[in-house]
């Protein structure tokens, strides 16, 4: 089942057929059908972009170089990367990975005015040298970020309609200030407008839900791309005009990378050592584990769940169509509504280990 055919059960909250193949919100219908799928054709890529941190925790840089993988399959078409870090050295870094994989041209925007995430791994990996005292991973020359949500306009407008995806993995900063812009000489459509008429899906790591025992650890959990900018998020979660799926903090909390796959395929892979540096980096100012650290995957889940939807995968299940409420705390809640726009990721256990493999295979060569 594609995302065409799914498109107005989604926006009207249809209850027949169509829901009762794809959105039973129950673990055993994991590996049952595809869930949503948002590409044209099953050999077309999902156009991305992707909307990030980037800088502070160390799976944003993980999910980024997914994209890439994903991408020399084929699968997705990386259309451009916003940062809501308004850190410098976090944009130079996505420049720097851009490039590792072979895609300099991929355009970067750096957020204006928005929180500085402090972490040293993009600085200290931009530093590396290799043996002739050049920079290991450099920066392409005349790298210039634009500014993320100006950006955003441009990517929207030039984009066909109903044919983009974004994955935020960060704090919804830039999407919520997106909806505010007018019209400008990029597009006479307002932001609010540019979204509905050029956005298929959003696929978003935020919040933390619990829908049976299994994730009643998680119920009062305050996560972090909420917390950061709590308005921003209040305003996705009521305004955004399009459907979005979100991957709680319990589900990639509960999928995690492989220790071994870090210490051997992205140490010996030519492209990503990359991130094999980044992390070694990061857990020396964050853990005491280095390598051995099983760090969870949150935002790989948001990137995997758009690129890999056909069926039989039994990757993830979803709730049913609802709404999602962010309290002036962070606290995020879900509730079924027959006209819902959003849903929320569900993970059992036999899917979890399919995830974790899939990132094993996916992550560290093409």
């Amino acid at each position: 089942m594609t995302f065409r055919r799914l498109k107005n059960a989604f926006l009207f909250g249809a209850v027949g057929g169509v829901w009762s193949c794809v959105c039973v919100a129950t673990a055993a219908n994991a590996a049952e059908g595809d869930l949503l799928d948002v590409r044209d054709s099953a050999d077309a890529p999902v156009k991305m972009i992707f909307d990030t941190d980037i800088g502070g925790d160390i799976d944003d840089a993980f999910a980024l170089g997914l994209i890439h993988h994903l991408a020399d399959r084929g699968a997705v078409e990386l259309l451009g990367v916003t940062l809501t870090n308004a850190n410098e050295p976090a944009g130079r870094f996505v420049a720097a990975l851009n490039a590792k994989y072979g895609r300099p041209g991929v355009p970067v925007g750096v957020a204006s005015n928005s929180t500085k995430v402090f972490d040293e791994y993009p600085s200290k990996t931009l530093a590396q040298k290799t043996a002739n005292g050049a920079a290991e991973y450099p920066v392409p020359d005349g790298f210039k970020p634009e500014e993320s949500v100006s950006l955003l306009r441009r990517l929207l407008a030039e984009a066909e309609d109903g044919s983009v995806v974004i994955v935020q993995v960060g704090y919804a900063s830039n999407l919520a200030a997106l909806l505010e812009t007018p019209g400008d000489s990029v597009s006479p459509l307002t932001g609010a407008e540019l979204a509905a008429k050029k956005v298929r899906l959003v696929s978003l790591m935020a919040g933390a839900f619990s829908f049976d025992d299994s994730t009643a650890a998680y119920r009062d959990h305050k996560e972090w791309n909420v917390i950061c900018d709590i308005p921003a998020m209040q305003k996705f979660a009521a305004d955004w005009p399009t459907p979005a799926v979100f991957s709680g903090y319990e589900t990639g909390d509960r999928v995690r990378m492989s220790p071994v796959n870090l210490k051997n395929d992205y140490r010996r892979s030519p492209t990503s050592k990359i991130l094999y540096d980044a992390f070694g980096h990061w857990t020396a100012r964050n853990t005491k584990e280095g390598y051995d650290h099983r760090r969870p995957t949150w935002d790989l889940t948001s990137v995997l769940f758009v690129a890999r939807p056909e069926s039989g995968r039994g990757y993830f299940a979803l709730s049913e169509a609802g709404e999602v409420d962010v309290r002036d705390d962070g606290l995020t809640t879900f509730k079924a509504a027959a006209n819902g726009r959003r849903r929320v990721f569900i993970l059992d256990e036999a899917a979890r280990i399919r995830v974790e493999e899939a990132f094993v295979n996916l992550c560290s060569e093409p």
